[in-house]
């Protein structure tokens, strides 16, 4: 199972129908966006530390806190092995004893979260102002050779399923494998299972052709859960216009990322995330771009330890490939000006200060990756 390193490297260190909820309490900090508290809002992938840690640490309360003071309605929450190579029996046993530990973590801390298994759940999560936690995997590892796994993972609770991470698996290729070489046969027997057992086909990590052959072979829309506009930042963990249209044509919903994948230079900043989101808008329509930020919901408390942490991090990112060099050292997977835990919020008020109207600010937030869910979910 993930360990809390591997969370914090793979995280970041990470409709309609719904009903109107009661009035959260107002905004923590930043801009405020007074629509908020009547919409959904859902991250396409986030999470929280200490459901990778056995026992709750220090910091649980400050998580709790941020998790209500977020206002968010979903997250998509990994309980996979993000891209490592676990596809012996044991790996697939340590899969589903972390998806275990989590629930019972969701159950603990049921003021706070609740476990989202359908669309009612995500409805009620919104209404009862808690966390809908929506287990995901970052890679099919855990099936292994067996695509019948999926059924068993569904019945555990796995909803998404992402088919890739950064390197090649059983599946297909990741974004940083140089062969580009898309699905394999076993690829597309996994996707027309998930969506034989109504698991959503998540497309993020995954290489060029093995995008665009899983939005192919998708007879659902699919998710790209977290990505940025190739168009804008030349990276292979970017996605092109010609599959942002073809996800959009089918009815999918690309999630932008908070990751520096926003530019090919300097840190990302709020700006840079707007015209990313504002070119997938022109590229797919407003009903087909969502948020996926990659990290944790909690700000990031910028510690000396944590600068020293973050800067051997990023180099090794660089080593691996992950960034390019000539990034800066203190490069960081968040955005600096929307570090704070109502981040979805802060982003509203931006977008509607540059003339984006309530509705659309409300299907990006959270409402098009309903739609998908339910859709997919059935």
């Amino acid at each position: 199972m993930p360990n809390r390193r591997e969370f914090l490297s793979a995280a970041g260190l990470a409709a309609a129908g719904f009903a109107v909820p009661a009035a959260r309490a107002a905004s923590p900090t930043g801009e405020q966006w007074q629509p908020y508290r009547a919409s959904v809002a859902i991250d396409g992938e986030a999470g929280f530390n200490f459901f990778y840690e056995d026992a709750d640490g220090a910091d649980v309360g400050k998580e709790l806190a941020a998790a209500r003071a977020s206002g968010l309605s979903g997250v998509l929450l990994s309980v996979g092995p993000n891209g490592r190579f676990w596809l012996d029996d044991a790996a697939f046993a340590r899969t589903k004893a972390f998806l275990e530990r989590c629930k019972a973590k969701v159950a603990a801390h049921a003021d706070t979260f609740l476990l989202v298994g359908n669309v009612r759940d995500l409805e009620r999560a919104q209404r009862e102002r808690r966390v809908g936690i929506i287990p995901r995997f970052q890679g099919s590892e855990p099936l292994g050779e067996d695509s019948d796994r999926i059924a068993q993972f569904r019945e555990l609770g796995v909803r998404v399923i992402q088919l890739t991470h950064n390197r090649r698996n059983l599946v297909g290729d990741g974004c940083t494998e140089p062969g580009n070489a898309g699905l394999s046969r076993y690829g597309h027997e996994v996707v027309e299972r998930l969506n034989t057992e109504k698991v959503v086909v998540d497309l993020a990590h995954g290489a060029q052709r093995t995008i665009a052959e899983g939005i192919a072979a998708s007879k659902v829309p699919v998710l790209i859960s977290h990505t940025g506009c190739r168009a804008l930042a030349d990276l292979p963990r970017n996605t092109g216009d010609a599959e942002l249209r073809a996800m959009a044509e089918r009815g999918g919903v690309a999630g932008i990322i908070f990751w520096p994948y926003l530019r090919t230079d300097t840190q990302p900043m709020a700006i840079d995330l707007i015209r990313h989101i504002e070119h997938a808008i022109d590229v797919c329509g407003e009903d087909h771009v969502g948020i996926g930020t990659d990290g944790s919901v909690a700000p990031i408390e910028r510690t000396p330890v944590f600068e020293k942490d973050n800067r051997e991090f990023i180099k090794g990112a660089v080593d691996d490939g992950i960034f390019e060099k000539g990034r800066p050292a203190d490069l960081y997977t968040f955005i600096p000006d929307l570090n704070v835990a109502n981040r979805f919020e802060v982003l509203a008020a931006k977008l509607s200060a540059r003339g984006h109207r309530d509705a659309r600010i409300a299907k990006i937030l959270g409402g098009n990756f309903a739609r998908v869910l339910g859709e997919v979910w059935g």
